[in-house]
């Protein structure tokens, strides 16, 4: 029976065992031998990280060729409407890609966030809004140039789910396990 490990990875959290600079490492919050990650999140992105000590599994969660859809939360700078938003929709060209089309709609921010820390940059003359966006890639920084390419750029960004699993309630640095 595989062991699974769903870790909300908070900010400055660097998606492997070991600290490198001003990053902390998975095992400053995690005390669980044997399992890696499957997939990775930015040391400046927040949220779900999935860990396995299953091989295959890992692979299934984390190779794109399997398609599971990833769902963020993006705070963007600025407010787009619909028409703005049009372009993701159908997939934009990042230069050395084209991403896939992506799932996504305007939300409230997320019911029980918890405060990032540092917190964002706050400037009143400029809004911010929250988007829900689902891939099925995860391209490096994917999420981040794909609202920049459209004027709006990410501010925060917390992964709520891959495929079946999700965020939940946990908050950041708490896990859980599953045995799959």
């Amino acid at each position: 029976m595989a062991r699974l490990i769903l870790f909300n990875k908070p900010y400055g959290v660097l998606s492997q065992f070991t600290p490198e600079g001003r990053w902390q490492g998975l095992r400053d919050h995690l005390s669980v031998p044997g399992v890696y990650a499957a997939g990775r999140l930015d040391a400046d992105s927040e949220g779900l990280l999935i860990l396995t000590d299953d091989g295959p599994l890992q692979s299934r969660i984390a190779d794109p060729r399997h398609k599971l859809p990833k769902t963020y939360w993006a705070q963007v700078e600025g407010v787009p409407n619909e028409a703005d938003l049009e372009p993701l929709r159908r997939g934009v060209d990042l230069g050395d890609f084209v991403t896939r089309p992506a799932a996504l709609r305007l939300i409230d921010a997320p019911a029980g966030l918890w405060p990032r820390t540092p917190p964002i940059r706050f400037r009143a003359s400029i809004p911010t809004a929250w988007i829900e966006l689902t891939i099925n890639e995860g391209k490096n920084r994917q999420v981040r140039r794909m609202t920049a390419k459209i004027g709006f750029p990410t501010l925060r960004l917390i992964r709520a789910a891959v495929g079946e699993w999700t965020l939940g309630a946990l908050q950041p640095g708490e896990w859980m396990e599953q045995h799959v």
